[in-house]
């Protein structure tokens, strides 16, 4: 008979004998199943060469009652064969013999945990600072990413999640520092300061540049917001997203992803259903390729189900960023399930979720990570590990009888089906709010701009050049994010200050405001922008309504009320960015 060959690098968990150890009446194949020490005892190795000869047996059994019931014993072991085989060959048996349902689940559901991670970049900073303690505040996961290490948890207190790593330097952003981030503030800035020094209580750094003769203090202008932009944004990728989502699978707008699509079917548990992964080159609603799923289902030998599932992925797929899968298809009318798998072992929980189709009609359907629930041989697992959207091994798409926890397939009916499937995409949930929400400058578009009067602006406009074309990079860094992908807010504070906020504010677009704004104010706005739709893809200037010569005060007894920032939001407008003045071009909105 053929025998079930496991390949021992998808299983290294388990030790295969070494063949010389096995006597030959009792191996299966030429080739041994296991390999372990020569060392091993004698009475462990009489022990498995029994299971071998129980397993043997078995087999026989199996085989000979497929002849009689009509289950096909080879097509069993090519499925196997095709996902790697499962750990050992008594799990088989295992789960021939489990039921496919049971009693329902005495545990409440458990919604699946998709929370995420602000990550705050130059948290020592004015701004940054200040955005820790925000966040901090309204209870929310805080982590920063900060080159000094003893000066960030001075100031920011010892308990702080914190990383250290530089933007300028990619190779010091590690993957893992990411890990758990959904959203990003970004207060890095080049640090400008006095050439001749400040004071010892930092007077002129609390004046701003307009009463100093300025120079750059270490890393360039390029390095800092072009070139650590660059770094900053390759690195936060796969944790932010993009707006648009992430193919996962199939053909879309000209781009396609292939996945190692294999049956498996009720043959593993008995069952004579059978069903097929093709692709069908003019199937889609377009006339373009698609996936096409099909087969014929049937209830024989205690069968009920059939299903397509990828093989592992070699690297884990990453979709923290998103909010679920979306599934392009054309319906039928039935109920299917998708399963995720975040474990490379052949035999384990499943987060699922059930779908309904719509007859002969293309569809999309959203199913949200929040809504997947753990299930092991059709009963939901009560104490199973959370679902985590950054380990995806497989992916599994299942047409059954059974639902879960004894409950049946209301649409559930014999015969052939199909299900024309022609992309599987993570999505990000509407409304989509900022991701990446970056601090940058009034003026940005300035220093070229025809016809300027430079005498009327900013310190920073005017010494363009001698500061090491400061804004020139810093509106640089801006496109990046524009172009990324990533849902973003720009922020254009005017000149900083050590004011308290509060003051009546205005917000701008088109880059042509000068004027001062406090730093506590800057903070609060970036904490806001991250909860609002209307900040997504906006950029704008922002400053106070008072003027440099009045100083903003608080009355600790009278404080003023707390602004809603969301009505400043819903007034911008998308595409307006400054350089319609610069580019002479009028802005597409």
């Amino acid at each position: 008979m053929e025998c079930c060959c496991y390949s021992p690098t998808t299983n290294p968990s388990f030790k295969f004998l070494n063949p010389q150890s096995v006597p030959s009446s009792a191996r299966l194949c030429s080739n041994p199943f296991l390999k372990v020490n020569d060392r091993i005892k004698s009475r462990k190795q009489s022990s498995y060469v029994n299971d071998l000869r129980t397993y043997k047996r078995r087999t026989s059994i199996v085989a000979a009652e497929s002849k009689k019931q009509g289950w096909d014993f080879g097509r069993f072991v090519k499925t196997l064969y095709f996902f790697n085989g499962p750990p050992s060959p008594f799990k088989i048996f295992e789960s021939l013999i489990a039921n496919l349902s049971g009693p329902s689940s005495s545990e409440a559901e458990k919604s699946m945990d998709v929370s995420g991670i602000v990550l705050v970049a130059g948290a020592t900073g004015g701004v940054g600072r200040r955005v820790v303690d925000i966040l901090r505040k309204k209870g929310l996961p805080v982590r920063v990413l900060v080159r000094n290490e003893e000066k960030a948890r001075k100031m920011l207190g010892a308990d702080v999640d914190l990383v250290v790593g530089d933007i300028t330097k990619a190779s010091t952003l590690s993957p893992d520092y990411f890990k758990g981030v959904k959203k990003v503030i970004n207060a890095v800035s080049v640090i400008v300061g006095p050439k001749e020094g400040d004071t010892p209580d930092r007077a002129k750094y609390s004046q701003g540049i307009k009463f100093f003769e300025p120079e750059i203090k270490g890393d360039s202008p390029e390095m800092v917001e072009y070139i650590g932009m660059q770094n900053l944004i390759k690195a936060l990728g796969p944790s932010v997203g993009v707006k648009s989502g992430k193919l996962v699978f199939g053909f879309e707008d000209g781009s396609s992803r292939d996945l190692p699509w294999g049956a498996l079917d009720d043959v593993v548990m008995g069952g004579v259903s059978q069903s097929s992964f093709q692709i069908d080159p003019k199937g889609s609603e377009n006339g373009g390729p698609t996936g096409l799923f099909k087969g014929i289902v049937s209830t024989a030998n205690n069968g009920g189900f059939t299903s397509i599932r990828t093989k592992n992925f070699d690297v884990a797929e990453n979709l923290s960023a998103y909010d679920g899968l979306e599934l392009r298809l054309k319906g039928d009318g039935r109920r299917y399930k998708l399963i995720v798998r975040t474990s490379r072992d052949w035999d384990t929980v499943g987060y699922t979720v059930g779908f309904d189709t719509v007859k002969d009609q293309w569809q999309s359907v959203q199913l949200p990570f929040s809504s997947l629930r753990p299930i092991f041989r059709a009963k939901t697992v009560a104490d199973a590990q959370p679902f985590d959207p950054s380990q995806i091994i497989s992916l599994q798409l299942m047409f059954s009888k059974f639902e879960y926890d004894g409950k049946l397939n209301p649409t559930f009916v014999e015969g052939p089906f199909e299900l024309p499937v022609s992309s599987i995409r993570a999505y990000m949930a509407e409304p989509i709010t900022p991701r990446f929400v970056h601090v940058g400058s009034a003026g940005v578009t300035r220093p070229e701009r025809p016809g300027l009067d430079l005498s009327k602006q900013p310190p920073a406009v005017r010494l363009n050049k001698e500061l090491g074309s400061i804004l020139t990079f810093k509106l640089k860094g801006e496109d990046l994010i524009r172009e990324s992908g990533i849902p973003y807010t720009i922020i254009r504070p005017c000149a900083l200050t050590e004011e308290p906020a509060g003051a009546d504010l205005i917000f701008e677009q088109g880059d042509n405001i000068t004027g001062k704004i406090s730093r506590e104010e800057v903070a609060k706005i970036c904490v806001a922008a991250l909860e609002s739709p209307y900040a997504c893809d906006k950029t704008f200037e922002v400053k106070c309504v008072l003027p440099f010569s009045e100083q903003y005060t608080v009355d600790p007894e009278n404080p003023p009320p707390e602004k809603d920032y969301n009505s400043y939001f819903m007034s911008l407008k998308d595409g307006i960015t400054g350089k319609e003045a610069l580019e002479k071009t009028v802005a597409a909105v």
